[in-house]
């Protein structure tokens, strides 16, 4: 045999040592960023004209550079949206990679395709929708938005000439996530906020429209309500926002990307009452369905309409689209047309634990999040700012000014301790400076949630 082959068999069980340690392991630390200067000094060239070796790499990875990243899954890392992928998932993101699988067309993809489809319409049934909605895989809440949107200005455009050279609007509130803006940048239209960073109510929302001029009610197109914001886990009236839609016939968005892995959960399915009757929704199963970064899904009632807003035309693609491919062609229905089969993972932790363990591993979150809002009401150093809504929890230091959070926070991480970021609530017409824990995670414990509260309390720097 080679040398070469022998070389690459070695580096081989390396990594799966490696893989097996992290996959096994019950605790992880929590790594904390170091400057490029310092990661630089610790490893020095890696890129180089004749290569360091995969030995030297790899030994430079665990010894300095996995160390300057913060695990998603750790139980203490509460910032954020973060992420709890099980354990079948991680191996079958190996098996993604490894196996080189395009999954843009059938023809190339087909067994992948197949199971993210599996995966897919056990998704689509929990948002209620008719009988032909479906969805594909995407890398993320914005490149799911972004297609949704793109699908629904294209729509628009179809229905007479003078909207394809008209500029269109979206609605939405100040609440709904940071990519919603991005997005209307991307897709060049214009984007009206409706002044709450709590529920948007459909009364709220008409009141809106019916407050615009005759212009801009002509560009108006969709509107995108929020399943679960990401700040404060808020759900939209998506009920009264699905009839304003109805009755003002535009395009009905639900932005569920954290908050949609909760319809999975018999406690809080009635709290999502008209997604049913959206035209496209967002989940990320890398969220709340406990698979690897990166997937997000994008699901369409009338998924032919998206089709004809993604699908790419050329000479070297027409073999895809002939009948002899036999199948789905996911790249016809988003905005990427290279794409892994991301969804395959969530396909191999679904087959392997069964739908039940997904609802008993969310109805856990929702769970934490209740603990966790009994416990601030009995701390006197702490309180809620309003109530625990889905997996998230506001609440306040009293006493504390912006800069006491962000050094607590800077303090706890570099101790390896916890990662919990500060955040903004507007109270009144005013932005105050609060904490926040977004419970994904499990294994997530209350004793957990005591010491990063108990963290709080006064030291000599914040004595009261």
């Amino acid at each position: 045999m080679h040398k070469i082959d022998m070389d690459l068999i070695e580096m081989t069980m390396d990594v799966m040592k490696y893989t097996i340690d992290r996959i096994s392991s019950t605790q992880h630390k929590i790594g904390k960023p170091k400057k490029a200067k310092e990661l630089k000094a610790l490893v020095g060239d890696t890129i180089t004209p004749k290569g360091v070796g995969g030995e030297y790499a790899f030994k430079m990875w665990k010894k300095h550079l996995a160390k300057a990243n913060v695990p998603i899954d750790h139980p203490r890392h509460l910032a954020f949206v973060p992420a709890s992928p099980t354990r079948a998932a991680i191996m079958f993101d190996l098996i993604t990679s490894a196996s080189s699988i395009h999954g843009a067309y059938w023809m190339e993809g087909a067994g992948g395709i197949f199971c993210e489809n599996e995966a897919m319409e056990w998704i689509v049934s929990l948002t209620g929708l008719p009988k032909g909605a479906f969805g594909v895989f995407t890398s993320g809440g914005t490149a799911a938005n972004l297609s949704a949107i793109v699908t629904a200005r294209e729509y628009w455009r179809s229905l007479n000439e003078q909207n394809k050279v008209e500029k269109g609007l979206v609605i939405t509130s100040v609440g709904a996530h940071s990519s919603i803006k991005a997005m209307a940048k991307v897709a060049d239209v214009d984007i009206l906020l409706v002044d709450t960073e709590d529920v948007m109510y459909g009364t709220a929302l008409q009141e809106t429209i019916n407050n615009l001029t005759a212009h801009q009610r002509r560009r108006l197109f969709a509107i995108v309500a929020t399943g679960g914001t990401t700040n404060a886990g808020i759900i939209d009236d998506l009920d009264g926002i699905a009839s304003v839609c109805d009755t003002e016939n535009l395009w009905f968005h639900v932005d569920a990307a954290y908050g949609g892995g909760a319809l999975v959960a018999d406690s809080v399915r009635p709290l999502f009452k008209g997604v049913e009757r959206a035209d496209s929704i967002t989940i990320d199963p890398h969220k709340w369905m406990f698979s690897p970064y990166d997937c997000g899904a994008v699901i369409y009632k009338e998924p032919e309409l998206a089709k004809q807003a993604h699908s790419q035309q050329g000479s070297y693609l027409d073999i895809f689209k002939d009948d002899g491919a036999h199948g789905f062609n996911p790249t016809d229905y988003q905005i990427q047309l290279t794409r892994r089969v991301r969804g395959l993972p969530l396909w191999f932790s679904l087959a392997t634990h069964g739908t039940d363990r997904y609802k008993e591993a969310v109805e856990r979150g929702l769970e934490l999040a209740q603990i966790a809002g009994a416990i601030i009401e009995n701390m006197p150093h702490v309180e809620l700012v309003r109530a625990p809504s889905l997996s998230c929890v506001l609440y306040r230091r009293i006493g504390w000014k912006p800069e006491d959070y962000t050094h607590w926070t800077y303090e706890n991480h570099k101790k390896g301790f916890a990662l919990v970021t500060p955040t903004k609530w507007k109270t009144g017409e005013t932005f105050e400076t609060v904490s926040r824990f977004c419970f994904i995670n499990p294994d997530t414990t209350e004793g957990d949630v005591k010491a990063i509260l108990n963290s709080m309390k006064p030291i000599s720097k914040y004595s009261d």
